[in-house]
């Protein structure tokens, strides 16, 4: 069973992304509603993969979560980085979000606009 620390803003979607990846695949969920808290659990877990919002706000910026991502990887370079983004609210975040993929700095990105059932293969597959 892959262990997922899920991080982002709006407690509903948190639910829904929970929902998909333990119901729909074989998913060990824990969603950490601060960024600041993201880091003790991925340690608590030792989760496989870690699925962080990104947005143009606060704790959630690109250059937070990227500061987040090298702490993982230090810690285990083998899991997993995926970056969620709001390509049509926030296009230059979402733009910043696939050149860090391209430059080989997050393992994944996914936009919001996907379905679940995109969310849960792209996870499935890392």
């Amino acid at each position: 069973m892959a262990r997922v620390v899920v991080n982002v803003q709006n407690y509903m979607f948190a639910d829904m992304i929970s929902s998909t990846l333990s119901k729909g695949g074989d998913f060990s969920v824990s969603v950490v509603e601060k960024p600041e808290n993201l880091i003790a659990e991925f340690n608590r877990t030792a989760a496989n993969s870690v699925l962080m919002e990104v947005a143009d706000c606060d704790s959630w910026k690109i250059d937070k979560r990227m500061e987040l991502v090298r702490q993982i990887k230090k810690t285990d370079p083998y899991c997993k980085t995926v970056f969620l983004v709001d390509e049509k609210k926030e296009p230059d975040t979402a733009e910043k979000v696939r050149r860090a993929k391209l430059d080989g700095l997050i393992d994944q990105f996914i936009y919001d606009s996907v379905s679940a059932a995109y969310l849960l293969g792209v996870m499935e597959t890392l």
